[in-house]
């Protein structure tokens, strides 16, 4: 194992910084997924950081109609770890055949 870099104490706080804006962008991202103004296509689709780090579980359960258990039978069916993350996703294709863009 490496050892971690040691940070200063200015560098430390922009880092905590960083990882609060990204948390708030996923979370909006997620808000906006509910409310039905972007698609599940258009987050998968994404191929920024914020998107990629987005648990699977988290992102089905934001989807209009699917709570916990549902998402987790989807999960289930599919063969999807629930901590599997948006990035390097191999079950995409089988996510959005279950999800058909809306029109």
């Amino acid at each position: 194992m490496t050892t971690l870099p040691r940070l200063t104490a200015d560098a430390r706080a922009q880092a905590l910084k960083n990882a609060i804006a990204a948390r708030k962008e996923r979370s909006e991202l997620l808000i906006r997924l509910k409310a039905g103004q972007i698609s599940l296509h258009e987050v998968l689709d994404r191929t920024d950081t914020v998107a990629g780090k987005i648990r699977i579980r988290p992102l089905l359960e934001a989807l209009p109609g699917i709570g916990k258990i549902r998402a987790g039978q989807l999960l289930d069916h599919i063969g999807i770890s629930e901590r599997r993350r948006v990035r390097g996703l191999d079950q995409k294709a089988k996510l959005l055949d279950l999800f058909p863009p809306q029109k």
